[in-house]
């Protein structure tokens, strides 16, 4: 299925946003590299938004250590969480259903921007959608994410191969409580993770998180065009998936 909310100005850059329900991380990673092949290939601007969520999962990358990570090894097994190291900018986080892994694939060179550039407006469109929803965040001085009342509620993380971006954010909507405190946050080590539902203290839903991040982050990226797809279809290409097999094994 694939939807077209807005077409003005057919000539300038468009966002394509993929809804991919929960995706293995290694199979994501392997999915934003190919893609990130193919932007520094193109010469239209176009930028590539992947939003799913994952298995429960942590990921250590280039700012993080082992020592911020607090469960212990037998806890890490009993609920099933899975380490591993990784190049993206950031310390430790913790991925797991609830939460909302978006994923720009932004061609920087062609838009201008440096890598600053890239995580002030990424940071800025998801500041802009949770305002929306009635949840007011800010980012603390010296660090890239949004923090609520009750802790961190959204990290940034990223990575740049060729000038071209890929990882990027993690929005705390409603993972399982007790995962949340698996790593530290990304605030010297001190700061809580929280979530939007303990923000509200009730329910909220991942639809309209995702509806409101699509929006607000094509207006961020200067693209006055998206589309909205569900799936994508290089899911299905055995190369991609033999590639998460040899990485995994």
């Amino acid at each position: 299925m694939t939807l077209v909310p807005n077409q003005s100005d057919s000539k300038s850059p468009a966002l394509a946003a993929y809804l991919l329900g929960t995706l293995d991380f290694e199979l994501c990673l392997a999915l934003q590299q190919r893609l990130v092949y193919e932007a520094s290939g193109r010469n239209d601007g176009q930028i590539t938004l992947l939003l799913c969520e994952h298995l429960p999962t942590i990921t250590v990358g280039r700012h993080g250590s082992r020592l911020d990570i607090r469960f212990s090894p037998r806890t890490l097994a009993s609920e099933g969480l899975n380490v591993r190291w990784v190049n993206r900018g950031g310390g430790a986080m913790v991925h797991a259903p609830g939460q909302l892994a978006v994923y720009p694939i932004v061609p920087l060179a062609w838009h201008g921007w440096n890598v600053g550039d890239y995580l002030e407006r990424m940071q800025r469109g998801i500041t802009a959608a949770l305002a929306e929803l009635g949840f007011q965040s800010q980012p603390h001085e010296g660090h890239w994410g949004l923090w609520g009342r009750t802790g961190q509620i959204v990290s940034l993380g990223v990575a740049v191969k060729s000038w071209v971006t890929y990882y990027g954010a993690y929005v705390n909507v409603s993972p399982a409580r007790r995962l949340l405190s698996a790593a530290n946050g990304d605030l010297s080590r001190k700061a809580a993770m929280s979530s939007l539902a303990i923000e509200r203290q009730q329910p909220v839903k991942m639809t309209r998180v995702r509806e409101g991040l699509v929006r607000h982050l094509s207006t961020a990226f200067d693209c006055t065009r998206y589309h909205l797809h569900t799936g994508h279809a290089l899911l299905a290409s055995p190369n991609l998936r033999n590639v998460t097999t040899a990485r995994a094994s």
